[in-house]
């Protein structure tokens, strides 16, 4: 294991993640599917920063404040990511803390929502920085 993150690579992450997300969906698990589409936004976002050639240091995109601060600096600010898509990825990871950190659990409705949102979310950045399909795993996600 190389340890080297590449947009391809992230983005398969992603694209797995969003697909447990909706399977943990499916199965009434709202928590852990708030918890995977959160992730799979994650990772979506942090390909779309490396494939960009935004100037971002690799450590600062580890962490979920660092990665949402650059995602919104270099990606959404003057763009070409739309606002509403950088707020979708904030608001992910507060239902994501919500999910994994407090005694409540997501409502079924938002968590669907969430689900639905992540997937949007991850076909906007394949389509915007990554035309070539990545390959590895990303079967079944609808387009």
């Amino acid at each position: 294991m190389s340890g080297e993150l590449t947009p391809g690579g992230l983005m398969s992450k992603a694209v797995r993640a969003c697909i447990s997300a909706r399977v943990l969906l499916d199965l009434g698990d709202v928590d852990g599917a708030c918890n995977r589409a959160y992730y799979a936004m994650f990772d979506a976002a942090r390909a779309a920063l490396l494939a960009s050639g935004a100037l971002v240091q690799p450590n600062m995109i580890k962490t979920h404040g660092g990665l949402i601060a650059a995602f919104g600096l270099h990606l959404v600010k003057d763009g070409p990511i739309s606002r509403e898509l950088g707020r979708l990825l904030k608001r992910a990871e507060e239902i994501r803390w919500v999910a994994d950190y407090t005694g409540d659990s997501v409502e079924l409705n938002d968590a669907r929502e969430m689900v639905g949102q992540a997937e949007r979310f991850i076909e906007a950045m394949r389509t915007e920085f990554m035309p070539v399909e990545p390959k590895n795993g990303d079967e079944g996600m609808e387009k």
